[in-house]
C-alpha cells in the first residue's frame, strides 16, 4: 500500500526565485510581500529564525492572525490568517495565497537538504510563491522548474578581507566563527579575559538561550559574539567584522574544510545595510588565498549542480516495502538520493527488534512508527540509543493509543532541575526539547494541552538559568556595562561603600584597605584608564577624610599584629622594620601615593605614636628600666644589658658584674621587678604570653626572623600555662629564650621556673649528715635524687627530669636500689642517736637562716659556674656535653631499678679517663664503657679543660669573691683534707652553707695586701 502523496511539480510557472548574498534584505522583502495577501506561510531553516520573523509579522498585522508551528511550539490562534514556520513543519499541501521558503540553497545539505528539495517542489502558493537563497541555486532551479522568474537583488554592502588578527586585537562588533562548543567556550573565555566578555551562539543552544544571547551582543552589553555556523542562517546581526578562527567542520558525517560558498555565506554577516563589512581569520587560521578572498568579495561561487531528493511515496504496507520504498531513486535529473537520516537510521535499527517485528504488522502501525522515527535526535546520541526511545514511544502508542503518561512525568521530572554548569544545563534543555516534541505530535497524548504548557515552562526556566551560567561564565559585567556607558560619551560616577568597595556606575571595581587600593581582575580591558580615573578621582578625597579620622582616632582602634602589621579597624595602615634601638622599630606606612602632603604626616605621626605607646605599655617594666635615672655604674650597665637582652640575661654571661654589685645597688634594681636568680637575671612580669609575643616581634623585627622556623611557635605554649616542654631542632634556639624558656637540650624549661628548681635542690645540698630532719632528696650532703616536687614543677616525667638536670651541669652517679635505701637507714639511725640542740643553738641557728634569707638568692649558692649545661651554643665549654653512662638496667622485671644520684658537674666530668679499668669508668655508679675522646672543637674544648684543671685554683667564699689570705687557705686546706676523704660517689662537690662567713681579722695597713685593697677601692670609684 502506497501513501497519499503531492504530485512534483516541475513547472516554474507562479514561481518567483529572490536571488542574492548576504544583506540584500530578501526575508524583509518576503514578509513585506506576504502580509500584503491574505493569507500566507513562510518556511525558515532555524526555529531562532522563525521565532523573529513571527514576532516581525507580529508587529505588522497582530498577534490574533499569526501562527507559529515548528516541531517543538505552536502558537495557533484561531483565525490566525499568516503562518511562520520551520521547513520541516511547513504542510506538503496548503490552500494559502502566499508561500515563501527561505535559504533554498540548504536543498543541497546532506543532512537536511531532501526537506528542502521537498518543499521546493511540491509547495505553492494560490498567487504567489517565493524561493529565497543564494545565487548558486539558479541554474538548478531553472533546471528543475522551468518558467521560473529569478529576481537577483545586489548585496547593499560591500565585503572587504581584513587579513589576519590575533583574537585580543580583533575590533569592537566582531563575530568569531568556530565549529565546535569547546572552541567556541575557550574562545568566549579569552575574550571574557582580555576584552570583557563575549556573548555565545551556537545551534545546539535552546532558541530562547540563543535569542538572549544574541540580544546580550545586540544592545552592546558586549562587544563580541562567539558563534558557529548558526549565525550564517538568516540571523541578522549588527556585526562589522567576521573573524574565522576555524575553517574545518564535521558535517555529520566527516570533517571536512568548508567550501567557499559556506565561507561566503558565513562572512556575508559582516555589513549591516549600507555599511560596509570585513572578513579575515585570527591567527589559529592560514590567511586565505587570494582567489578565496576575490570569489568571497565578489560572492562568485560554484552553483549548486544537484539537490538531496528523498521518496514521499512510502509503501507501509510491511517494514520491508517501507525500507524498500526508501532506498527509490530520482525520477528525474538534477536531484540525488539522499544519504539515510536519522528517522531512516533509527528505522534500520528498529526493523531488527524482534518486539518491533511483532508490533509492526500492519500498515497502519508500519506508518505510525515511521511517524515516530520522525523524532529529532536533540541529545545527539547514537542511534542505536535513540532508537530504543523510539520504540519505547512507539510501543506505547500501539499499545496504550498513547504514551504512558506515569513514563513522560518520570522523563520531564528528571530534566526539571536549574542547577549545575553549562554543559548539564544544555543536556536538559535537549532533553526537555525532546518531550516537548512529543507533546506536540496529534494523537500522541490523552492530555496534550498539559504536557505542551508545562514543557515549554521546564524549557524556558532552563534555558533562562543555561542564559545565566554563560554570561556569568563568559561576560564580565562591569566591564561591559562601563564600555556602553563610554560609547555613550559619559562620565563615569565613582562611590566607596562603608566596607570600603569601590563601584563605578554601579560595578565593583575594587576594594580600599585602608590606605591601600586594589582593583578587581579584569580591570586591564579597554575601560581600565576610564575606570582607574574615576576611582582615583573618589580615592583622592576618601584619603584624606580617612586621614583625619585616623589622626583623630583612639589607641584602642589601633592593634599590631605578630606579623608586625599596625591595623586601624582591622586594617593593614602599617608595618614594622628594625632599628638601631630594639625598642623603637621603624614605622613604614602601606599607603598609595594619592596620600600626600600633610594627611601622610599626620597619619605617620599617629601611627608612631600608637606603637610607642603600645611597647611602653606592654613592656612596661623594660620601658621603665631603659628610662631609670637613679641607677649608677654597674648596675647602669646591667640595665643597658638587660634591655638588650629583652628582659632575660644568662647569669654567667654577667657573672662579674653581679658579683661587684653591692647590696645597695641590687635593691635599686630590684625596685624595678629584676630578680637575681642562680641561672637567669631576668624580669618575671615579662614571662606573660602578650610580653612575650611584642619581645619575639621586637628580635624579629631587628634580626629578620619574621620567617625564621619556630616564629610565634612558642607563644601559644606559654600561654597554655606550660612550664617544660620539647624542643623541636629545627626552630631558631633565641625564640626560646624570648618566649621565657631555657634551651636545655631536648627540652625546655621556663625560666622562672628553673629558679622554682635551683630553691627545691639548694638545701637538699645544704643539708649535712648526722642532722634531723633530712630532707626529702637528701642523700649524703654533696648528692639528691629527683623528687615529687620537682617533677610537679615542671610538668616532666622522670625521663624528662633525667635530661633537664642534665641541661643544668648536674651529672648522675648509679648505685642500687638497695645501697641507697642502707645509706639513708644508716643517715636516719645517726640523726636519732644526736643529741638535741640546746635552745641557745636552736636560737642561733634561726638568726643565721634569717640572715640568710635576706640575701640575695644567688647569694646562698654560685653554682651556675659549674651548672650550667652545654646544650646552648653559647654555653661555657668545661660542662659535659657527652651523653651520660648509665648501666644497663637489669634483666628481670622483678628486679629494683638504680638509683640516680645528682652531684653539681666538675671540669674532671668533661675529661676522659687515662686509664680505663678493663674498659670501665671508674664511676661511682660505673659499669658503661668509656667515651671516645671528642674530635674537633670538643676535643679542643678537652684539651683546654685539661690545663685549666693542672693550675692551681683558688677557692671562694660565699659571695663568690676569691679568698687570699694563706692562712684562711690553709684553714681550706685542711677542712678539704678533712672532708674529701675517700667515699662512695666520686669527688666531693663543692660545700654550700646559709650561714655568712665569719669576719676577717683587721688587716695590718703596712701590709702588701692592705696597699692593693686601698688600689682596687682607687680604681672602683
Amino acid at each position: 500500500m502506497n501513501s497519499i502523496s503531492q504530485p512534483m511539480i516541475t513547472s516554474g510557472r507562479g514561481v518567483i526565485a529572490v536571488l542574492g548574498p548576504t544583506n540584500t534584505g530578501k526575508t524583509h522583502y518576503a514578509i513585506e510581500r506576504m502580509v500584503a495577501h491574505g493569507t500566507g506561510i513562510i518556511g525558515l531553516p532555524l526555529r531562532l529564525l522563525a521565532r523573529e520573523v513571527y514576532t516581525r509579522v507580529v508587529e505588522k498585522v497582530g498577534r490574533e492572525n499569526v501562527s507559529l508551528v515548528t516541531g517543538e511550539e505552536k502558537i495557533t490562534p484561531p483565525h490566525a490568517r499568516f503562518s511562520v514556520c520551520t521547513v520541516e513543519a511547513m504542510p506538503r499541501d496548503t490552500k494559502a495565497a502566499f508561500v515563501a521558503i527561505d535559504e533554498v540553497q540548504l536543498a543541497g545539505d546532506l543532512e537536511r537538504g531532501h526537506i528542502f528539495t521537498d518543499r521546493i517542489l511540491h509547495l505553492r502558493g494560490r498567487e504567489e510563491t517565493l524561493l529565497l537563497g543564494a545565487a548558486t541555486m539558479r541554474p538548478i532551479l531553472q533546471q528543475l522548474l522551468p518558467g521560473l522568474t529569478v529576481v537577483e537583488r545586489p548585496r547593499l554592502s560591500n565585503l572587504l578581507y581584513a587579513g589576519q588578527k590575533k583574537i585580543t586585537r580583533l575590533p569592537q562588533r566582531t563575530a568569531i566563527v568556530a565549529f565546535s562548543a569547546d572552541e567556541v567556550y575557550a574562545i568566549a573565555e579569552l575574550i571574557r579575559r582580555q576584552r570583557g566578555g563575549a556573548a555565545v551562539v551556537l545551534g545546539a543552544l535552546s532558541p530562547r538561550t540563543r535569542n538572549s544571547q544574541v540580544e546580550l551582543y545586540q544592545n552592546g552589553d558586549v562587544e563580541y559574539l562567539v558563534a558557529t555556523d548558526a549565525i550564517g542562517m538568516g540571523l541578522n546581526l549588527d556585526v562589522d567584522h567576521v573573524a574565522f578562527a576555524q575553517d574545518r567542520k564535521f558535517d555529520g558525517y566527516q570533517f571536512r574544510n568548508l567550501n567557499p560558498s559556506e565561507l561566503g555565506q558565513i562572512a556575508g554577516r559582516a555589513g549591516r545595510h549600507v555599511r560596509d563589512g570585513t572578513f579575515g581569520v585570527t591567527g589559529q587560521v592560514d590567511p586565505f588565498d587570494d582567489e578565496l578572498v576575490q570569489r568571497i568579495e565578489s560572492h562568485d561561487f560554484d552553483s549548486v549542480r544537484v539537490l538531496q531528493w528523498r521518496t514521499q511515496k512510502f509503501d507501509f504496507s510491511s517494514l520491508s516495502s517501507l525500507r524498500k520504498s526508501l532506498e527509490d531513486a530520482p525520477p528525474i535529473a538534477g536531484l540525488t538520493r539522499a544519504l539515510p537520516a536519522v528517522d531512516q537510521q533509527a528505522l534500520d535499527h528498529l526493523s531488527r527488534y524482534p518486539e518491533i517485528i511483532d508490533l509492526a504488522t500492519t500498515p497502519a502501525r508500519v506508518e505510525k512508527l515511521w511517524e515516530a522515527c520522525a523524532l529529532p535526535d536533540y541529545r545527539r546520541i547514537t542511534p542505536a540509543q535513540h532508537a530504543d526511545l523510539i520504540s519505547t514511544l512507539f510501543s506505547d502508542l500501539v499499545r496504550n493509543g498513547a504514551v504512558s503518561e506515569s513514563f513522560l512525568a518520570e522523563q520531564v521530572h528528571r530534566a526539571d532541575r536549574t542547577d549545575g554548569e553549562i554543559d548539564t544545563l544544555s543536556a536538559r534543555i535537549a532533553q526537555i526539547r525532546t518531550w516537548t516534541y512529543v507533546s506536540n505530535r496529534p494523537g500522541w497524548l490523552a492530555d496534550p494541552t498539559h504536557w505542551q504548557e508545562k514543557t515549554r515552562e521546564i524549557e524556558d526556566r532552563l534555558s533562562d538559568a543555561l542564559h545565566e551560567r554563560l554570561t556569568k561564565r563568559f561576560v564580565d559585567r562591569r566591564t561591559s556595562v562601563l564600555m556602553k556607558r563610554l560609547r555613550e560619551n559619559a562620565m563615569l560616577e565613582a562611590e566607596i561603600s562603608v566596607n570600603g568597595d569601590v563601584f563605578v556606575e554601579g560595578h565593583h571595581v575594587g576594594q580600599l584597605s585602608g590606605f591601600r587600593f586594589t582593583p578587581v581582575s579584569g580591570t586591564e580591558g579597554p575601560d581600565a584608564k576610564a575606570v582607574q580615573t574615576a576611582s582615583q578621582k573618589a580615592l583622592a578625597l576618601e584619603f584624606e577624610a580617612r586621614a583625619a579620622r585616623l589622626h583623630a582616632a583612639g589607641n584602642s582602634d589601633l592593634a599590631m599584629t605578630s606579623e608586625g602589621l599596625v591595623r586601624w579597624l582591622g586594617e593593614p595602615v602599617a608595618r614594622l622594620a628594625g632599628s638601631d634601638h630594639i625598642m623603637r622599630p621603624r614605622v613604614i606606612l602601606l599607603a598609595d601615593e594619592q596620600l600626600t602632603g600633610n594627611a601622610r604626616d599626620h597619619v605617620a605621626a599617629r601611627i608612631e605614636r600608637f606603637v610607642n605607646h603600645h611597647i611602653s605599655t606592654v613592656l612596661k617594666p623594660l620601658d621603665d628600666l631603659s628610662r631609670a635615672e637613679d641607677l649608677q655604674g654597674l648596675a647602669k650597665g646591667l640595665a643597658f644589658q638587660l634591655v638588650e637582652g629583652l628582659g632575660v640575661l644568662f647569669r654567667r654571661d654577667v657573672t662579674e658584674e653581679v658579683k661587684s654589685l653591692d647590696q645597695d645597688a641590687r635593691a635599686s634594681m630590684r625596685r624595678y621587678g629584676i630578680r637575681f636568680g642562680a641561672y637567669h637575671i631576668f624580669i618575671p612580669a615579662l614571662l606573660k604570653p602578650a610580653p612575650a609575643e611584642l619581645i619575639t616581634l621586637l628580635w624579629a623585627l631587628r634580626n629578620d626572623g619574621l620567617d625564621k622556623p619556630g616564629y610565634g611557635e612558642l607563644i601559644p605554649v606559654l600561654a597554655a600555662g606550660r612550664t617544660s616542654i620539647v624542643t623541636d631542632p629545627s626552630f631558631e634556639r633565641t625564640f626560646y629564650k624570648l618566649a621565657g624558656f631555657r634551651f636545655l637540650g631536648k627540652r625546655a624549661v621556663r625560666v622562672d621556673i628553673l629558679e622554682r628548681l635551683a630553691d627545691i635542690i639548694r638545701p637538699l645540698l645544704q643539708w649535712k649528715p648526722g642532722q634531723p630532719n633530712r630532707p626529702e632528696g637528701a642523700y649524703d650532703g654533696r648528692r639528691f635524687t629527683t623528687t615529687t616536687a620537682m617533677l610537679s614543677i615542671l610538668g616532666a616525667t622522670a625521663e624528662d627530669m633525667e635530661e633537664i638536670l642534665k641541661g643544668l651541669g648536674y651529672r648522675a652517679d648509679v648505685v642500687t636500689a638497695e645501697e641507697a635505701a642502707a645509706h639513708l637507714a644508716v643517715q636516719s639511725s645517726a640523726a636519732s642517736e644526736a643529741a638535741p640542740a640546746s635552745d641557745d643553738q636552736q636560737a642561733a641557728s634561726t638568726e643565721s637562716e634569717t640572715e640568710a634569707s635576706a640575701t640575695d638568692d644567688s647569694d646562698k649558692v654560685e653554682p651556675e659556674d659549674k651548672a650550667e649545661a652545654s646544650a646552648e651554643g653559647e654555653e661555657k665549654p668545661e660542662v659535659s656535653q657527652q651523653p651520660e653512662e648509665v648501666p644497663a638496667e637489669a634483666s628481670e622485671a622483678s628486679e629494683p631499678k638504680p638509683v640516680l644520684l645528682w652531684r653539681v658537674g666538675g671540669r674532671n666530668d668533661n675529661q676522659r679517663q687515662q686509664r680505663p679499668h678493663h674498659g670501665e669508668r671508674r664511676n661511682g655508679g660505673g659499669g658503661q664503657p668509656g667515651n671516645q675522646r671528642r674530635q674537633g672543637k670538643d676535643g679542643a674544648n678537652g684539651e683546654r679543660d685539661a690545663r685549666e684543671n693542672r693550675r692551681p685554683q683558688p677557692r671562694k667564699n660565699e659571695q663568690g669573691s676569691s679568698e687570699g689570705r694563706p692562712d684562711r687557705d690553709r684553714r681550706n686546706d685542711r677542712s678539704d683534707r678533712k672532708d674529701n676523704k675517700p667515699q662512695r660517689g666520686g669527688p666531693q662537690p663543692a660545700r654550700f652553707e646559709a650561714r655568712p662567713p665569719k669576719k676577717d681579722k683587721p688587716i695590718d695597713p703596712d701590709s702588701p695586701f692592705a696597699k692593693l685593697a686601698a688600689l682596687k677601692e682607687q680604681m672602683k670609684k
